[in-house]
């Protein structure tokens, strides 16, 4: 619930008056005696969700178009009156509540730190961020998007559309296009020292670290995370709860894959770099188009005729640049989902043809098993498809499959559309009954390689 402070101008006391009583608000009136334009202050208690319309209605009854009202958090009321009204409003807004357009302004406006904090905060997040991948540790990457301070730009530049402040809108494209900035430069910088100062060991390839490597194929499942994380950011926001953990979701949308852009520029890997470099950009307009929709389906544009064409001529032009950079980009997730769905399907296939014709029944390999499948990459990089297959096979003693490897060559290849480079090694096992078996032994003994056949 909300206690609303209303300053009342000289003769206007009575048309507060009667608004109030006719929405069966419970108020008091007290003389203002500052010597200022006001004559009179309204103190009523309302709920959240009816803070706005009653703030519309003093509007239109006269009041002006930009009233001085003060709006407290309050805990509670309990007055029979307010009771009634509160299961009044609730019943008109479907029991949802939503902050008045004022309060989201102002939430939107403290979400944002100062500059110097704000920069200062996204450099030590991206740093952490850019530390944790390359210590492949989950804890210490979410760690960092604790202390990222992301969320209020990309609310603030929803908010100051929707609601037509435009020196809101500016400040939080600008605090985006600094943050990302500053982020970016920090993972650089520190992943170049930690490079070359020898903080990890030479010759480390980045490709294969797990928190790197999951920032390198952004696919459409990337877009629909970030358009989440928007539209999260904007519901916790009109809610009036806290957004702290929306924020950690945003910042997950931003701030690993802005560490990856550092992490691949430090080690020279231009096309990995430009990959998470689109995934940061994906994310950044997603948020931004997200929290624009949400906003707007609230209905949290402007009430004045005027204001409200002008305001929302801005969002529909602002919403179709979003709409345009997000299908444009697109073009390279798709290619991504396209080269990760083909390299599954290979996978899958070229198993099934091998796991068909190693220890089968009836066939001269049915003493043989399949021990491992493995697939390579060239350079792990998002549209890089499998290269080289390398199949495991286990014979007993004595035995040998000359023909082996070229049919399971063969067999891998028909379902390829590029070339693959084929191995199979062969190890060789020997299986101790448990039951005549020492307690002391294992039930297998140690596989010893044997020969390695390159189709």
């Amino acid at each position: 619930m909300r206690l609303v402070q209303v300053s009342i101008p000289a003769g206007k006391r009575e048309l507060v008056s009667n608004v109030l009583d006719e929405e069966g608000v419970d108020y008091m009136l007290t003389d203002e005696t500052s010597g200022r334009e006001y004559t009179a202050i309204a103190y009523f208690p309302l709920p959240t969700a009816a803070v706005q319309p009653i703030l519309d209605k003093l509007e239109n009854a006269g009041l002006g178009e930009d009233p001085h009202a003060v709006i407290i958090d309050a805990e509670t009321d309990t007055s029979r009156q307010y009771e009634e009204l509160e299961k009044r409003f609730a019943e008109e807004n479907g029991e949802t509540e939503t902050i008045a357009r004022e309060e989201i302004r102002t939430e939107a406006r403290e979400m944002t730190p100062e500059f110097p904090t704000f920069v200062a905060m996204t450099i030590i997040s991206s740093v952490v961020a850019t530390a944790g991948m390359l210590l492949d540790s989950p804890a210490v990457v979410v760690g960092s998007m604790v202390i990222a301070p992301l969320i209020g730009p990309a609310m603030g530049a929803s908010v100051g559309t929707v609601l037509g402040d435009a020196q809101l809108f500016r400040r939080g494209v600008k605090y985006q296009f600094i943050g990302g900035f500053a982020a970016i430069a920090s993972a650089t910088l520190f992943s170049i020292g930690v490079r070359y100062g020898f903080l990890v060991p030479p010759g480390t390839d980045i490709l294969t670290i797990s928190q790197v490597s999951g920032r390198l194929t952004p696919d459409f499942l990337s877009l629909a995370v970030a358009l989440g994380a928007g539209a999260a950011g904007v519901l916790s926001l009109a809610s009036g709860v806290s957004v702290a953990i929306v924020g950690v979701m945003i910042a997950a949308a931003l701030v690993p894959p802005a560490a990856a852009v550092g992490i691949a520029i430090a080690w020279q890997q231009p096309i990995a770099a430009v990959s998470s470099l689109v995934l940061v950009l994906v994310n950044i307009l997603s948020i931004n188009l997200a929290g624009l929709v949400v906003l707007w389906y609230l209905d949290y544009g402007p009430k004045n005729w005027f204001h409200l064409s002008k305001t929302r001529s801005a969002l529909f032009k602002r919403a179709a640049v979003l709409v345009v950079s997000i299908a444009v980009l697109s073009v390279f997730l798709g290619g991504v989902t396209f080269t990760t769905i083909q390299n599954a399907q290979f996978q899958n296939e070229a198993h099934d043809q091998v796991t068909e014709l190693v220890g089968q029944q009836g066939t001269p390999y049915e003493n043989a098993k399949l021990f491992d499948m493995t697939f390579e990459q060239a350079g792990g990089l998002p549209f890089d498809q499998s290269q080289t297959v390398v199949v495991t096979v286990g014979r007993p003693p004595g035995e040998e499959y000359p023909d082996l490897a070229d049919r399971v060559t063969r067999r891998i290849r028909r379902n390829a559309d590029h070339s693959v480079t084929v191995q199979v090694r062969y190890v060789e096992y020997e299986s101790i009954d448990s039951r005549t078996a020492p307690a002391t032994s294992n039930s297998n003994r140690d596989f010893s390689h044997a020969e390695l056949f390159v189709g």
